[in-house]
């Protein structure tokens, strides 16, 4: 068996200014908002306002991402997004996350199944990160 991947989509999300909750007994809090963006790709639509990453600095350097937030897609449907990683802080971009998607009866009910690979490419200078969303399969060799 060896694993493949397809890409799904891209999410290009825009952010919102950093808010510093500071030092807290975990580490660094930082809450980064989500406040627009696109969908394009295999599915297309719009970034909804209201979402965060929850941005969260360990005592080792190490940065956990935690981030909520919903797209709404072209034929209505809106579709929730966790997205989660934990990197190192020397990682390069892309960062791999993990996303878990919650869809209703309405939506690509695919995206509830099956393992997500995200690869995050932060564009900081623009107020902005790019999520390529790829799905794993395995395969016969």
């Amino acid at each position: 068996m060896r694993l493949s991947g397809t890409h799904l989509f891209t999410i290009d999300a825009l952010l919102g200014p950093v808010v510093d909750v500071g030092v807290t007994p975990t580490g660094h809090r930082r809450v980064i908002p989500v406040v627009g963006g696109t969908v394009t790709g295999g599915l297309r639509g719009a970034v909804l306002p209201g979402g965060a990453d929850w941005n969260l600095q360990h005592p080792d350097g190490s940065t956990e991402l935690w981030a909520r937030y919903e797209i709404r897609l072209d034929d209505g449907a809106v579709v929730s997004v966790t997205n989660t990683a934990v990197h190192a802080p020397d990682d390069p971009a892309p960062i791999l996350t993990t996303p878990h998607f919650d869809v209703g009866a309405d939506g690509p009910v695919r995206l509830r199944t099956g393992v997500h690979v995200g690869l995050l490419t932060p564009r900081l200078d623009e107020g902005r990160v790019r999520i390529e969303v790829h799905r794993l399969d395995a395969a016969e060799t």
